[in-house]
């Protein structure tokens, strides 16, 4: 089955073309990242109306690159959420008029689902069951994935997410938008060991998280050494980074622990942090598990990710009507 994803749940419009869920035809993301960049985050008035902007000639990108004609696309799958309701709308719009107009089948897909996902566009995908860590701009949360339909939330952050700490904390130093790949680079300068940030672990025999006190942390710190905290802004990126890689990569091999599951894989943009993974494969192999992380170009929002789920929805009767909407969060 030849599938073409939609993706537009926050600040980055694509469109891919994925057969049987698992081989990806073509793939194009168009990023907003450079026009939000002034503003240090996501502008969601201005997210929505780029998207409308390039949702046609990327969609028309990654059908001439999967070297198909529109006729051969047999089922459409779109993000329903959660993200922005003003991006979701353009995109979700957009499939289910594109779907109507070809009289083919289409489904709305869960966000988070896709990047859990995206390990199954690799060539080692992990077998049933197994344990994810989810961590992105906006989410952050442990899954027992029991099958492409089945997974279980078993935890996940109280207040910022992995990834809106990097942002946050990126704007307190005055570095920019976004923010994972500014500080990882200058963490690769600094000394993780030199500035001791705590680790919030909140309960180490739960699954939850919480960030807010580790920024806050980082802003005393700055404010306390205000008159020399730019001499050592790569050791605060360093220290930051690793109080937040050492909880994610704890969290995740505990719940691979009390689960019984040999087989994890960590998801998301925040998946794309050169010292998560360091971390995280080294601790894994120490503690026999197989660590699973899709490549950089899949971590980040994309649509193959979207459509391999939406492939698994069709083929198990998840086809939706026009009169479905999409919603912000997940309650």
């Amino acid at each position: 089955m030849i599938i073409l994803g939609i993706e537009t749940s926050c600040d980055e419009t694509a469109a891919s073309v994925v057969s049987d869920g698992s081989k990806i035809l073509s793939s194009v993301v168009s990023s907003q990242a450079e026009i939000h960049s002034p503003y240090g985050g996501v502008v969601p008035e201005l997210a929505s109306r780029k998207h409308m902007e390039a949702i046609v000639p990327v969609v028309r990108k990654a059908i001439s690159s999967a070297g198909i004609e529109t006729k051969q696309i047999e089922a459409i799958a779109v993000t329903q959420g959660p993200g922005l309701i003003g991006s979701l709308l353009v995109g979700f719009s957009f499939a289910k008029a594109y779907a109507f107009a070809l009289n083919i089948p289409w489904t709305g897909v869960n966000h988070l689902q896709g990047h859990i996902h995206s390990v199954f566009l690799e060539p080692d995908p992990p077998p049933f069951p197994f344990i994810s860590l989810l961590v992105s701009g906006g989410h952050t949360g442990i899954y027992y994935v029991s099958s492409h339909t089945g997974m279980e939330l078993m935890g996940q952050t109280r207040d910022d997410a992995a990834g809106e700490a990097f942002d946050k904390v990126s704007k307190m130093l005055g570095l920019g938008y976004p923010g994972g790949s500014i500080i990882g680079k200058l963490a690769e300068k600094g000394d993780p060991t030199k500035i001791n940030f705590p680790r919030a672990y909140i309960d180490k025999s739960g699954f939850d998280f919480s960030f807010s006190g580790l920024k806050t942390s980082v802003s005393r710190f700055i404010q306390t050494n205000y008159n020399r905290y730019k001499e050592i802004i790569p050791d605060i990126a360093a220290g930051f980074q690793e109080s937040v890689v050492d909880v994610l990569s704890y969290k995740l091999l505990y719940a691979a622990s009390l689960k019984k599951c040999e087989h994890i894989s960590i998801v998301g943009g925040v998946a794309a942090n050169g010292r998560l993974r360091e971390k995280a494969e080294k601790d894994a192999c120490a503690s026999g598990f197989k660590l699973h992380v899709p490549s950089v170009a899949l971590c980040g929002d994309n649509a193959a990710m979207i459509a391999s789920v939406g492939y698994h929805s069709i083929i198990n009767g998840g086809i939706q009507d026009l009169d479905q909407d999409v919603f912000s969060r997940v309650i």
